[in-house]
């Protein structure tokens, strides 16, 4: 009965059929437990049972007696519990299948026990412990599948002597220790080995090299290092090797088809033989030290269809027998010290699909021939010297979907064939010298446009009303141009800022874009009406509204002395700078008692009040004997002077006297971000988590780019993120923060924020930046996600948040998330969900880089996760 749409529970009728032997409903929708149900009494003579691919709960089976039991599939079901020890009692077992499902405990070493075994797969559960010796004895064993769990230990040298195994997986554990010695393995038989992200140290043995059916060896995010072996497919990426490629690699007949050791610190030159490796199909050497140039032998790589050398430091020419490579789907050589032109041949590689060539050396024109490359997909040539104008032939790349060109120096009008990539959803055309007008063609067919930059080049005439129709542009930058006319002002454009429209000189329309208003053009008719109300009409008018203002500001004085006014806490936040008193403040909060005490930072500590007028507040009061406390209160005075944001803590009024230095807050009625991260009664749902974190990032992008003078935070954390009434969140606590200088990136300070959320180079060297807050935003995501500190005592080693979350992508999403918003999103498709929550981590490791160059900027954050917002709404 399988692949039906089965639902519902298994019917009781069935476990009359006492002479079945086969029964498998794989990949249905059945659901219920097996709790009172003895399969083996039921079904005496059963040999092949398939449960896979169900809804099934509880705990396994119970399938104890079932001699004659030769397979056993429960793969993909909801089963939790412990493996039963007397799963070994299945003397005919041939394959058995537990994987994906809730198992916990550890393998029961009776599973040695299984002499007929061939394959046994446990992936992803959440078995944990060691690997017990005695599955050495499972002597016929081929598959050993154990993939995603939490295994620890060395693997038992008795594995590896297994002569009938052909595959292992074991990747995303904690396995350690060393391989065995070349005198304790005999695999004759092996053709796959995965120990990838564990943490297995040592050399890389070299007898791997000498199992001739061996096609893939798997061990990148290890300990590993020492000589590169070879022979066979390497996955060696993100292990220490901290050495050079052999040159015997160029002088070899090898089938090597996948050879990656990307993030391995390896040095040195590319061999000049590599063009011998005829089989290979994957290159990815990317994030190392390479350096010396493309040797031209790489054209005999005939079957390759990945080129990454990104990001190292390798010069010269790009060569032109590149284009030998006529298999070569992705090209990329961005972020290294190549000079000179692409190719002119380069549309001869017809199946490219990538290109990422952002150097900041190379220059000339762009060959004409890479705008005919029908099947591109990505484009990024970014950071250069190209010129020149854009063609229209670069209509062929009619399956298009990013074109970065920024921060080059192209010119001329901005070509209307644009408007004919359907697929296109980003364009980068900024930071270059285009004349002429916005398409109007861009609102024709770009109907899935998300990304349009095309700041900073020399751009007029209006903005294209049309581009209202855009319904999934997320981010518009038209900076630094010389545009006229009206903003538009429906469709996305709701959701755009005054940072999207800088420095054009002419422009006009709604007071949030930062532009004045529009006039409109008035008849002769209307100009004489116009004239007769100024000189007569407005005058009285004028007069009667002085008189009744006069009236009501008496009125609203008296009622102040007698104590009487409203009781919105917004009306305080209205009126430019309130008084009160020192007496008013600790009459507010019970003569600053311990009951009202809502926190203690490192300079004060903030109570909660209540004004005579019933008015709830925060009052922040630094604690004056603390070296750095009245310099703390000054910075924050500083900053809130000239700071408004919807998501910043409002500052009321101050109280400065020599007795006290307050701050009067508005008060947050849901406490802290931090409470509620790990609070035991409440779990926030992922769609709470990413409004609170496009809350947080808005704050950032308006201290960061919002006006004249750059606001750096420099103390981004959960516990300084206050959450309102409507669970909004609002950025406080600004004691650490600093202005910087106009047209300055950075300044020193000898301040240090929290340890944990505090970027590497502020820490070292007392770098205060803007990248300094979007680690720190980087960071704090990756906690709000996987509800882990960055100081929690899992990361008192050498490894840390960011490492731990780094190594979980994109195969181990779910393993660090935070496990109560799996529970609350069981509604949604694991698949859409774990998709979403992946996309979210990548921000956060993307904002975290250890080097600040290489962090994105707090503006492009924002989008993105308003993109994943609607994602979540949907």
């Amino acid at each position: 009965m399988s692949y039906n749409v089965l639902t519902g529970s298994l019917p009781s009728s069935l476990f009359n059929l006492s002479s079945l032997c086969t029964f498998s409903v794989h990949k249905n929708y059945l659901s219920g437990s097996f709790l009172d149900v003895d399969l083996c009494h039921s079904w005496p003579r059963l040999q092949f049972l398939s449960l896979t691919d169900n809804k099934f709960t509880g705990q396994l089976p119970y399938l104890s007696n079932c001699t004659e039991l030769v397979i056993l599939s429960l793969s993909q079901n909801k089963f939790v519990g412990k493996i039963p020890v007397d799963i070994g009692n299945f003397k005919n077992l041939e394959e058995l299948y537990l994987d994906f499902n809730g198992l916990t405990g550890t393998i029961p070493p009776t599973i040695g026990n299984l002499s007929s075994l061939k394959s046994l797969g446990l992936t992803q559960n959440n078995v944990k412990g060691s690997i017990p010796r005695d599955l050495g004895r499972l002597s016929r064993l081929v598959k050993f599948l154990i993939r995603r769990n939490g295994l620890s230990g060395p693997v038992p040298p008795e594995i590896f002597n297994i002569s009938s195994l052909q595959v292992i997986e074991a990747s995303d554990n904690a396995l350690s220790g060393k391989f065995p010695s070349s005198s304790a393995v005999r695999l004759p038989s092996i053709e796959f080995i995965s120990f990838a992200n564990n943490k297995i140290t040592g050399h890389v043995p070299s007898y791997f090299a000498n199992f001739t059916k061996l096609h893939s060896f798997q061990v990148k995010n290890n300990s590993l290092y020492g000589p590169i072996p070879k022979n066979f497919e390497l996955v060696l990426s993100e292990n220490p090797l901290n050495g050079t490629i052999p040159n015997s690699f160029g002088n070899s007949s090898s089938p090597l088809q996948l050879f990656c050791i990307d993030k391995c610190q390896i040095k040195g030159h590319i061999p000049k033989g590599i063009g011998s490796l005829k089989s290979l199909t994957r290159l990815c050497w990317a994030n190392n030290n390479l350096s010396g140039n493309i040797p031209e032998s790489i054209g005999g790589l005939e079957r390759l269809q990945r080129l990454n050398l990104g990001n190292n430091s390798i010069e010269g020419s790009i060569p032109d027998e590149l284009c030998l490579l006529r298999n070569l789907g992705e090209l990329s050589l961005q972020n290294n010290k190549i000079s000179e032109s692409i190719p002119t041949c380069i549309g001869n590689l017809i199946h490219l699909q990538s290109v990422f060539l952002s150097s900041k050396r190379l220059t000339s024109s762009v060959p004409l021939g890479l705008w005919d490359l029908e099947n591109l997909l990505f484009l990024d040539l970014s950071i250069n010297s190209f010129y020149g104008n854009l063609p229209p032939r670069l209509s062929k790349l009619n399956a298009i979907q990013e074109i970065d060109l920024s921060q080059n120096q192209f010119t001329g009008n901005i070509s209307s064939t644009i408007g004919s990539l359907q697929t296109l959803s980003s364009l980068n055309l900024s930071h270059n010298f285009f004349t002429g007008s916005v398409p109007q063609t861009f609102c024709d067919q770009l109907k899935g446009l998300e990304l349009l930059d095309l700041s900073f080049n020399n751009l007029s005439g209006a903005i294209p009303k049309c581009l209202e129709k855009l319904k999934f542009l997320n981010y518009l930058n038209l900076s630094f141009n010389y545009l006229s006319g009206e903003v538009p002002s429906g469709g996305r454009f709701l959701n755009f800022s005054a940072q999207s429209f800088l420095e054009n000189k002419v422009l006009c329309g709604r007071r949030e874009f930062g532009v004045p208003p529009c006039t409109t053009h008035r008849t002769q008719k209307s100009k004489v009406a116009t004239r007769l109300l100024a000189k007569y009409v407005l005058p009285a008018i004028a007069s009667t509204l002085i008189l009744i203002a006069l009236c009501y500001m008496l009125t609203r004085y008296g009622e102040r002395k007698r104590g009487k006014t409203s009781s919105s806490a917004e009306q305080l936040t209205t009126v430019e700078h309130i008084v009160i008193s020192y007496q008013e403040l600790r009459q507010a909060t019970n003569d600053f008692c311990e009951r009202n005490l809502l926190g203690v930072g490192s300079f004060g500590s903030v109570y909660k009040g209540i004004l005579s007028n019933g008015i709830t507040i925060a009052v922040k009061v630094l604690k004056l004997e603390m070296e750095g406390a009245v310099k703390s209160f000054d910075a924050e005075c500083k900053v809130w002077r000239t700071n408004r944001h919807r998501n910043l803590v409002k500052v009321i009024t101050t109280c400065s006297s020599p007795e006290i230095r307050a701050l009067v807050l508005q008060y947050m009625s849901n406490g802290s971000l931090e409470k509620w991260l790990y609070s035991h009664n409440y779990c926030l749902s992922i769609l709470q988590r990413v409004s609170m974190l496009i809350d947080i990032a808005s704050a950032l992008e308006y201290l960061h780019h919002g006006h004249a003078e750059t606001v750096v935070h420099c103390d981004v954390k959960p516990g300084n993120v206050l959450l309102d009434e409507d669970m909004v969140a609002h950025l406080a606590d600004f004691g650490l923060a600093k202005i910087l200088a106009k047209n300055k990136d950075a300044t020193q300070t000898r301040t240090i924020g929290t340890v944990g959320y505090a970027a590497p180079e502020y820490g070292s060297a007392g770098k205060v930046s803007r990248s300094g807050d979007v680690y720190s935003f980087g960071i704090m995501l990756l906690e709000i996600m996987a509800r882990k500190k960055p100081t929690d005592e899992m990361f008192a080693g050498e490894v840390t948040l960011r490492q731990w979350v780094n190594v979980s992508i994109p195969d181990n999403v779910l393993e660090v998330v935070d496990a109560g918003l799996l529970s609350l999103e069981e509604g949604r498709d694991m698949f859409a969900t774990e998709s979403i929550l992946m996309f979210i981590l990548e921000i956060g490791l993307r904002c975290s880089e250890e080097v600040a160059e290489d962090r994105m900027d707090i503006k492009d954050v924002v989008p993105k996760l308003k993109k994943i917002k609607v994602a979540l709404q949907e």
